[in-house]
């Protein structure tokens, strides 16, 4: 069986991931910085190394976990600017403009 997960791009670069873990838990993965990555999986349970990702930059968070909507939204956020500030000036200025 086939690995099935919904990717969520901007200008084809991935932003967030949302499937299954090997358990059937539904999760999301989120790209961030690498140092706060690694925080937030000391501090929370719900919080580990990217599923099927590169493990340093990627966390993969239980959606039926206990961490809080506010912190998902933040984390949603943080993963787009990331992924933003990497693209090309030319390309942020389309994105902005549009």
């Amino acid at each position: 069986m086939e690995w099935e997960a919904t990717r969520y791009l901007l200008a084809g670069k991935m932003v967030a991931m949302i499937g299954q873990n090997k358990e059937k838990k539904d999760i999301i993965s989120l790209k961030l910085d690498p140092v706060y990555g690694q925080f937030l999986r000391s501090e929370y349970k719900d919080i580990v190394p990217g599923y099927y990702l590169n493990k340093e930059h990627w966390n993969s968070i239980d959606l039926s976990g206990d961490l809080s909507d506010d912190l998902l939204r933040e984390l949603i956020d943080q993963s787009y600017a990331l992924i933003f500030k990497s693209l090309t000036k030319i390309k942020q200025k389309e994105i902005e403009n549009s």
